[in-house]
């Protein structure tokens, strides 16, 4: 069978049974499968599958057709332009992440960086420290993890991108691994309540690792912990970056409040306008403990 045949009957196969991209489902994974890009599918549309080859293709269709997201069948996802190994070991790197690497660009990429600590908390995949790695080339990263299965995929995406000397990883919850302060802390902490859970999106659910999804009754668990503990392990007038659920600004003001710990606070919007994280800057009269 020919590239185009492959093509199209991929994309009926997953059309019926739900995909809702199946045309670019059907191409990213055989580009990949052929050690290809989509353009060249279409340059070589006439080039003929071997059985060997159809049968192992046809294998990774099935898993899609099951339901398993794109990037663990490849193994890849790109992030910040970069190329990221992923598992089921750790969340697949979203878009909108990003904003939170560019929320730290804006307010320290113009300054003198040399010196510049930064603590990543639930580094997965290691996208947010390698991506600031690769932009603030003097800084300094520690970036932690409770799973050694999440650090290890980690550790080969620094290498990969070349920025392994800048980034030490360490395993443990919250600020078990660290007792320096920072800069900066930044996260993207689970953030999905118990409730919420069930009702993500299968692909989601039954494939990407719980631990980095859920976090309590509210959601919010995560941020109170990180903004309680935090403040103790930044610099003077050091700054929290966390992502958020869309729904849980009320929530994180609320925590704010009654902490009292920090101030300069600012909410920052996704791609779609929606505001999905926020950075908060520790006040000046802490008293350390």
């Amino acid at each position: 069978m020919d590239i185009r045949s492959v093509l199209n009957c991929a994309t009926l196969d997953l059309k019926r049974h739900g995909s809702g991209t199946p045309r670019l489902d059907a191409e990213v994974l055989l580009s990949h499968f052929l050690k290809t890009d989509r353009l060249n599918l279409y340059a070589h549309s006439e080039k003929m599958l071997t059985e060997e080859e159809l049968h192992q293709f046809n294998g990774w269709v099935a898993r899609r057709r099951a339901g398993e997201p794109v990037a663990y069948i490849i193994g890849q996802k790109e992030f910040w332009s970069l190329s990221f190994e992923v598992s089921r070991e750790v969340l697949i790197p979203r878009p909108e992440t990003e904003i939170l690497v560019e929320a730290i660009l804006r307010e320290y990429s113009t300054r003198d960086c040399k010196h510049l600590v930064i603590l990543e908390i639930g580094t997965g995949s290691g996208a947010i420290s390698v991506a600031l790695a690769s932009e603030l080339k003097n800084a300094r990263i520690v970036a932690t993890d409770i799973s050694q299965g999440a650090l290890l995929v980690a550790i080969k995406n620094a290498r990969e991108n070349g920025v392994d000397p800048q980034i030490s990883f360490r395993r443990g919850s919250l600020f078990e691994p660290v007792s320096e302060k920072f800069d900066i802390i930044v996260s993207n902490p689970p953030y999905i309540s118990e409730d919420e859970f069930e009702s993500l999106p299968p692909g989601v659910r039954e494939f990407e690792p719980r631990s980095a999804l859920v976090a309590g009754l509210k959601g919010t668990e995560f941020h109170r912990d990180i903004m309680n503990q935090g403040v103790f392990y930044l610099k003077e007038r050091g700054r929290l970056f966390l992502e958020m659920g869309a729904e849980h600004k009320g929530r994180i003001v609320e925590i704010l409040e009654d902490l009292s710990l920090y101030d300069d606070i600012a909410f920052i919007p996704d791609y779609a306008g929606v505001e999905r994280a926020f950075t908060a800057r520790r006040k000046e009269r802490i008293i350390d403990g």
